[in-house]
């Protein structure tokens, strides 16, 4: 729910500048005493406000928050509307879920400070350390389509994630077939995508897509049992960043994505075939049997072309792969 201190935040953190009360009141059509009260109330929030008597009201410091007030400030207020900010959450993906079964709109947003039943590929775990990383899910509401067709949508995820990070960190990961996001030969980020098919027609009837982005986390925040191969943006860069901007520009993002797919294909195929860091490498491919191989190149589809020990060629398109030199894996 967006409150009075959103709304106050929200220009204040556009205009970068002192904004007079008088100002602030006739553009949110609220008085004086409500402005005080919201600016008492981001104070308490950790925000940084200082006031005079002649230029009004200035932000000169922020805490790192994803609230309703910071993303106003970057993203047009229909588009606000459709993002549900929570505190902490089981997955962000079952609460989308929920939100979807209840006919939630295309392009619906859930982001959580903390997950405490997080979920990646596989039914592998997603430690989600409060305040530290961004978990996002967003809701995809495709026309007439056959599930086969979703089979790359993760793909196409990682791009677009891929360019927010570049856009707002100024560090662009590389790619682990099929959707992990990589910095240092290290997992910055994963990305999950359900799908939901009408059992009558077999269209698509949506597709939920959540991803773990690893912001400010330092190792001590992972289980020792991941510090090998998991990493953030401030471990590879020294950098801590505000969540806010990335957050923004991933809903940016995604929301050209869900113009673009699926007919702009060639376009994220270009680009995932330059990003992928699969390509060239030993990988191991896990399922029924465990078999090595090379992997030589992306196919138009997305799919991994991987020669085998044998001297076979075979083609992946789901399922666990792991790339030597990554994640462990020497």
């Amino acid at each position: 729910m967006i409150k009075t201190k959103d709304a106050v935040l929200a220009s204040l953190k556009a205009s970068g500048d002192y904004v007079s009360g008088e100002t602030l009141g006739e553009t949110l059509g609220i008085s004086r005493t409500a402005i005080n009260a919201a600016v008492n109330a981001l104070r308490r929030d950790g925000y940084e406000i200082s006031s005079s008597t002649n230029k009004g009201y200035i932000v000169t410091r922020s805490p790192d928050a994803v609230n309703y007030g910071e993303l106003l400030a970057l993203l047009p207020p229909e588009r606000v509307q459709k993002i549900a900010l929570l505190d902490s959450v089981d997955s962000t993906n079952n609460r989308l879920h929920e939100l979807a079964v209840a006919d939630a709109p295309d392009g619906q947003v859930v982001i959580a400070e903390s997950q405490h039943a997080g979920r990646g590929r596989y039914g592998r775990s997603f430690v989600s350390p409060r305040g530290k990383g961004i978990y996002l899910s967003v809701l995809f509401r495709p026309h007439a389509l056959q599930p086969a067709s979703a089979a790359t949508l993760a793909a196409w995820v990682a791009v677009s994630i891929g360019n927010a990070v570049q856009k707002t960190c100024g560090v662009r990961p590389d790619i682990k077939w099929v959707n992990d996001l990589v910095l240092n030969k290290r997992k910055i980020c994963g990305i999950l995508t359900e799908t939901t098919v009408e059992s009558e027609t077999g269209h698509i009837r949506h597709v939920i897509v959540g991803a773990g982005l690893n912001v400010n986390e330092s190792a001590e925040d992972f289980p020792p049992d991941l510090r090998d191969t998991a990493t953030s943006l401030f471990a590879e860069t020294g950098q801590r960043f505000d969540r806010a901007p990335i957050v923004a520009q991933i809903v940016r993002e995604l929301d050209a994505l869900s113009l673009a797919w699926p007919h702009e294909k060639e376009k994220f195929l270009a680009a995932y075939r330059q990003q992928c860091v699969t390509v060239g490498n030993t990988v191991r491919l896990t399922g029924k049997e465990e078999r090595i191989g090379f992997a030589q190149a992306i196919d138009d589809n997305f799919g991994l072309i991987v020669r085998l020990e044998d001297g076979t060629q075979t083609t992946v398109i789901s399922g666990e792969v792991s790339v030597r030199g990554l994640y462990g894996y020497v």
